[in-house]
This record gives structure tokens, C-alpha cells and sequence, in this order.
């Protein structure tokens, strides 16, 4: 699991947004919509592995 001062330092690698944590599967970036996947409690921080997540239309 992510330690909260690792996560409070962490930043989305493209827009610089903060991250927040989703369960055991990731980091989302609300701005982008990118999740940034957690292997073996690292997050991998790479914008071309992360997963666009389909954010609901207002």
C-alpha cells in the first residue's frame, strides 16, 4: 500500500494534478483521467502505461 506522505508528494507526471488513491488498483489524476497502476506497492509513474479511465459526463 502507499504510505499518505508518499501520495501527499506524488504528482500526475503530465498535467502536475494531484493524484488520488483508488483501492489497491491505482492512482487517478481527476484532471487527465489517467490511472497510474501500483505493482508490488510501487506506483508506476509513466504516462505511457497509465489507463484512461472514462470520466462521467456533467
Amino acid at each position: 500500500m502507499v504510505s499518505k506522505e508518499l501520495l501527499d508528494i506524488l504528482a500526475c507526471p503530465q498535467c502536475k494534478g494531484a493524484l488520488q488513491l483508488q483501492g489497491e488498483d491505482g492512482l487517478l489524476c481527476e484532471r487527465c483521467g489517467l490511472l497510474y497502476e501500483i505493482r508490488d506497492d510501487i506506483p508506476i509513474m509513466l504516462v505511457d502505461q497509465a489507463k484512461r479511465v472514462e470520466r462521467p459526463k456533467e
